[in-house]
């Protein structure tokens, strides 16, 4: 049969183990939380700005209306039956995606302590505050690029499709400092975003939740904006015709007013005749075209701001008296796995 090992440590002997080492315990707990104090104060805070949204259903009644003024002219239209492949539950997909962090690249953000205004792009690339211990590796790492890179010619445009490598960091950047969130229940959408900067950040969340709302509807009313340009196509086409048919028809008439030859009458028939339904067509497609004009409305999402974005007072980083025990911990942790292990075969036994 097979022995089970059980190890077993002697509790006793190791408090006394540690306080005979009490010395070393107690410098080591010392600089671990004096590293964590300067570690605190040298690190930028972190501030949390936050927008809540809740989006509204287009309900019945609108697309009820739309649906009985189409079979007031004739028409038959199911308005509001269409599914959305975005919903809700996405958002927080749509938001992490790269076009749409690429588009936030040349928002003007102001800084809170200056009052200089940069693009987002450009702050996060050479304006944002580091921490001391950062510094050193930016320098090299500038210093490397002076000496490497190529003088560029022009303006560079920001292309999702093929991102540079300082772009790529930035894009990282920004996903990591957006969140989105949304309730199952309500699908009430909360939006936050930190930064280094109290005002950035209040900017930022600000222009995500306007940026999430074009994108939106962007989407929704794609289909409806491509059939009101082709509509609107139809009308102005459907308008000339009409206007030459007038003209011709009028030109005919005045010309053959004093005429009694029944060929010239069946002539201004004729063109009467074609003026009508060139009108017939006008009117009809002028219906449409306010329906399609309507439809649109319709399709755009409504979205109510419970929370707005506001400039943070507070920072939401860990306090420094939590900084400073945390560290400490760690640092009699350190010492005491040190000792024990060192010592491991007079208080284990097995």
């Amino acid at each position: 049969m097979e022995k089970n090992n059980i190890i077993n440590i002697n509790l006793s002997m190791v408090v006394r183990m540690l306080i005979a080492d009490k010395r070393k315990v107690i410098i080591y707990t010392c600089v671990s939380g004096l590293i964590g104090l300067i570690l605190a104060f040298c690190t930028p805070k972190i501030y949390k700005s936050t927008v809540i949204l809740a989006p509204e259903e287009s309900g019945a009644g609108f697309s009820g209306s739309l649906s009985s003024l189409a079979s007031l002219v004739g028409m038959n239209i199911k308005v509001g039956q269409t599914g959305d492949a975005i919903y809700p539950e996405i958002y927080p997909d749509l938001m992490s995606s790269t076009n749409f962090v690429v588009d936030l690249f040349p928002v003007t953000v102001t800084k809170n302590e200056t009052g200089e205004q940069y693009t987002y792009q450009d702050y996060l690339q050479h304006h944002q505050k580091e921490a001391f211990y950062i510094y050193p590796g930016i320098w090299i790492t500038n210093f490397i690029k002076e000496l490497t890179s190529k003088p560029s010619s022009g303006t560079h445009k920001v292309n999702p499709f093929r991102l540079t490598k300082d772009e790529n960091k930035i894009v990282k950047v920004i996903k990591r400092r957006i969140s989105c969130s949304v309730g199952k229940k309500t699908n009430v959408i909360t939006i936050t975003v930190e930064d280094r900067d109290p005002l950035i950040a209040a900017i930022m969340a600000d222009s995500v939740q306007v940026h999430l709302q074009h994108a939106i509807t962007d989407y929704r009313t794609k289909k409806a904006r491509i059939d009101l340009e082709y509509m609107q196509q139809l009308f102005d086409e459907a308008k000339e015709q009409y206007k030459q048919a007038r003209q011709a028809y009028a030109a005919c008439a005045d010309s053959y007013q004093n005429v009694k030859l029944k060929t010239y009458a069946q002539k201004v028939d004729e063109l009467e005749n074609e003026m009508q339904l060139k009108y017939t067509i006008y009117q009809q497609i002028s219906e449409q075209l306010h329906l399609a004009k309507a439809k649109v409305q319709e399709r755009i999402p409504a979205f109510t701001i419970v929370q707005g974005a506001s400039v943070p007072i507070k920072h939401s980083s860990l306090p420094k008296v939590v900084l400073l025990f945390i560290w400490m911990i760690l640092g009699f942790m350190l010492r005491a796995s040190m000792l024990l292990w060192k010592n491991r075969q007079q208080f284990i036994n097995i």
